[in-house]
């Protein structure tokens, strides 16, 4: 079969692999950043064990082959810089890790965490772990090059397999799946599995380190610019706090992992469920006016990534000012972009609009400047349909009980803050879905596949948009956000986790039969299997008369009475 690689014209033979293939063509490569590590065939990812043209294919038709034959034997191989090469690469380290974990404290419960820049943290419940013996399993494992096949057993079979290993939180799991049969990795007496592909060996693991941390350890993946070496791990503690606060709320209302969140949607408890967590959001609204107001600040900074409730929360946040007797007043920094047609466009051509430039800081900072000095200024509106700024005569001038929130992804740069201002004048307000939910103690949910279901729900909804035009945007709103809004958030005087145990089963019906019907040939098809893998194990819960008008969760699947 005649295959197309890297803009050169291939013949696969019958039996032979893309990762033969692609070593016969001198693609392979001891440097992570050109080592491929997977393929995409018709928007679908393979590992590179997968053989094209197979002796069965010549008599029946597969599911690889019907792949090959919908993209015309195009084959797009996949590195560490790809999002999905990346992907593939640390689903290959946690088995490495967890293997590991197994072979030196088989009896200890190893729980995946939350990730923390280019770091995942892991805790082990176990009094005799010791991360430097880990480190040493880990670099023996990954010397002996282990091939890393997916095999296929029965449901039934991973379920007692599971039990046998102590692995309750998987075979709870297992038992809500439908189908027969399950692909799991093995080596050895352990069994696995994490959600997608992963690369042909342990050997591929190459640049990674361990480092000790309160309960567990940190494991760190390559830096995301220069994948031949590991990425600088930096501490952020208060985000960390924050996590393990949601790890312990998870515990305390007994809904750890998926199957916990089920149980709670078949007995009718995920109404109580979602009558505490609002009243615990209302809670920490209110915490955070009561600090606005203790410090006496005039101007709150809210920031936070795409879909994570800054609108919600600025109005929530708003509410409980009023309740002290403030007047609080909205601004949103989306009216300070500078015109379009001033902006210029990067090496590819391309306009990175989460870029801080596209924002007139100049501006901003004098109009924050003189609003807390006493003095008017008139506020700009940005038109999003002609993409440029308007003066529509908006003027504003504080009192002495006014509170302005503005709200903006850039809300916590520096670039914006006046540095003559009275630090206690301005609170930095942070929001995230910081999600703690769990499939099962190896595999967590991401917060941004959180925020993404939240983003395309929304832009059906609400702003017409089909799923594959909400995904094509979605790697550049990583990047942005990688960029101008992670490394600030350690600064802020609050950090808020706007998730919300409850809403991947309620968001369920909003968005499954949307995701499901995206096909393999489209070039979001894989990103929109990893959410269909998740969603596939939450049961629909058609609880939307519980969730109040005001909450967070309205913003996307809405009714949010703030709108209106």
């Amino acid at each position: 079969m005649k295959l197309h690689i890297e803009e050169r014209e291939v013949i696969a033979k019958t039996g032979q692999s893309l990762r033969q293939i692609v070593a016969e063509m001198g693609l392979d490569s001891d440097s992570l950043t050109t080592r491929p590590i997977a393929a995409k065939i018709a928007g679908e990812v393979f590992n590179l064990d997968y053989v094209p043209v197979r002796e069965k294919d010549i008599l029946e038709r597969s599911s690889i082959r019907r792949a090959m034959a919908a993209s015309g034997g195009k084959v797009e191989l996949l590195r560490y810089t790809d999002p999905v090469g990346k992907e593939v690469y640390e689903r290959t380290a946690r088995f490495v890790v967890f293997l590991a974990l197994h072979r030196l404290w088989p009896n200890a419960r190893a729980k995946m965490g939350t990730t923390l820049g280019s770091a995942a943290y892991i805790s082990v419940e176990d009094e005799t772990f010791s991360w430097m013996r880990l480190r040493r399993e880990v670099t023996d494992l990954i010397a002996k090059d282990i091939p890393l096949s997916r095999k296929m057993v029965s449901t039934t079979e991973a379920v007692e397999t599971f039990i046998k290993m102590g692995k309750t939180d998987k075979a709870r799991l297992l038992s809500l799946r439908t189908e027969e049969t399950f692909g799991c990795y093995g080596y050895e007496d352990f069994l696995d599995y994490y959600y997608g592909e992963m690369a042909p060996s342990t050997g591929y693991i190459q640049v990674w380190e361990i480092l000790p941390a309160e309960g567990g350890f940190v494991f760190i993946y390559p830096d995301d610019a220069y994948p031949d070496q590991v990425a600088e791990y930096k501490t952020t503690p208060r985000v960390f706090d924050v996590c393990m606060e949601g790890d312990r709320w998870c515990k305390l209302m007994e809904c750890e992992t998926v199957a916990d969140l089920n149980a709670l949607t078949e007995n009718g408890k995920i109404r109580e469920l979602i009558r505490v967590n609002e009243a615990l959001h209302e809670k920490r609204y209110a915490q955070v006016a009561d600090m606005v107001c203790q410090r006496g600040a005039r101007a709150v900074m809210l920031a936070g990534p795409s879909s994570s409730g800054k609108t919600t929360s600025a109005n929530r946040l708003a509410t409980q000012l009023r309740v002290h007797g403030k007047k609080p007043v909205l601004m949103g920094l989306d009216d300070y972009y500078i015109d379009r047609d001033k902006i210029f466009p990067g090496p590819d051509g391309t306009i990175d609009f989460e870029h801080i430039n596209t924002i007139d800081t100049d501006l901003f900072r004098q109009n924050l400047t003189d609003l807390l000095e006493g003095k008017e200024i008139e506020i700009p509106t940005f038109d999003f349909k002609t993409g440029r700024r308007v003066w529509k005569g908006h003027k504003f001038q504080m009192q002495e009980d006014t509170v302005i929130i503005i709200e903006g992804l850039h809300a916590l740069n520096p670039m914006l803050i006046p540095p003559q201002l009275d630090k206690n004048s301005i609170f930095k307000f942070y929001i995230c879905p910081l999600i703690p939910l769990s499939l099962d103690d190896h595999n967590r949910i991401p917060a941004s596949h959180l925020r993404l279901l939240r983003r395309i729900v929304r832009d059906i909804e609400g702003r017409g948009a089909t799923v594959e035009k909400t995904m094509s945007m979605w790697d550049s709103v990583r990047r942005g956000e990688k960029r101008w809004i992670f490394p600030f958030r350690e600064q802020a005087d609050v950090i808020f986790n706007t998730s919300t145990l409850y809403e991947l089963a309620v968001m369920k019906k909003h968005i499954f039969p949307l995701l499901t019907a995206v096909q393999p040939e489209e070039s979001c098809y894989e990103q929109v299997r990893g959410l269909v893998k998740i969603l596939n194990y939450v049961q629909e819960a058609d609880v939307d008369d519980e969730i109040p008008p005001t909450s967070l969760l309205r913003e996307f699947i809405g009714g949010n009475t703030f709108y209106k």
